[in-house]
């Protein structure tokens, strides 16, 4: 399987004749048989939690070999200075999160597994997180997805994105990521130019940003948030932090010398 590749900023897709939806249809649902078969075997394979500091088994290096992996780990480095990316570019594991700024899941893992993964892996240049907007549900997600954006034009996503995550409505799409109240955040977050924030929000640009991640998630399969790719091996859910541990280490195993063989 081939993954979908980003569309640029400035392109469009054309959504016209029957039999363009029905192929592009027929392609998601491929991906998806796909994207299934591999999310099976990444559960499987760590649905027994490790030992406290244990070694992740040789037999990991498994999945360095497998050719959907690979092909699902070119979305990653998409961008050395991607500013919603946290972690070095050169580190030899990455984990791609597509989310949503109002789902509950996705709440839950930024506030209690992805500090865990940061302080274990990215501060250690181990492994790079690349953030991917996921929003589908409704009008405030796809907002609170450009406010992110637009923060990062500024070099201030991650802690926008901290707080909106702490700020998220119990229920979606009660009027709580608003424009001003976004701003506001945006404010508390350390961006600098809140006048060039709200011009970025409202951006051609960050539609496009935000379109196309949603169109590399759709094409490959995901269809619902938190999901992941660790150097290619999907995780669907906001797993348990050793089964996060557990993937990871796989991807540095199979990254050491001699690794995957």
């Amino acid at each position: 399987m081939s993954p979908r590749s980003r569309t640029s900023p400035s392109s469009t897709v054309p959504t016209g004749s029957p039999t363009r939806r029905i192929a592009a249809v027929a392609v998601a649902l491929a991906a998806v048989v796909l994207l299934v078969i591999a999310i099976a075997q990444i559960v499987s394979s760590t649905s027994t939690e490790p030992e406290p500091d244990s070694e992740p088994s040789a037999a990991t290096g498994q999945y360095a070999n497998n050719d959907m992996y690979r092909d699902l780990a070119t979305l990653a480095r998409r961008d050395p200075a991607d500013p919603m990316a946290l972690g070095s570019p050169t580190a030899p594991v990455v984990m791609i999160e597509y989310s949503d700024l109002q789902c509950p899941y996705c709440r839950q893992f930024a506030q209690t597994t992805e500090p865990e993964l940061v302080a274990k892996y990215v501060d250690r240049g181990l492994l790079r997180i690349e953030w991917r907007n996921l929003a589908f549900f409704g009008e405030e997600s796809e907002r609170a997805a450009r406010a992110g954006w637009a923060a990062g034009q500024q070099g201030r996503f991650w802690e926008l994105h901290e707080l909106m995550f702490e700020n998220a409505p119990a229920k979606k799409n009660t009027g709580v990521f608003t424009a001003d109240r976004l701003t506001e955040w945006a404010g508390l977050a350390g961006v600098g130019d809140l006048d060039r924030f709200r011009a970025d929000l409202d951006s051609d640009a960050a539609r496009a940003a935000v379109t196309a991640d949603i169109t590399e998630a759709v094409g490959i399969g995901v269809n619902s948030t938190p999901a992941f790719l660790i150097n290619g091996r999907p995780i669907l859910g906001a797993r348990p932090v050793e089964q996060m541990i557990a993937v990871i280490e796989a991807g540095l195993l199979d990254e050491a010398p001699g690794g995957g063989q």
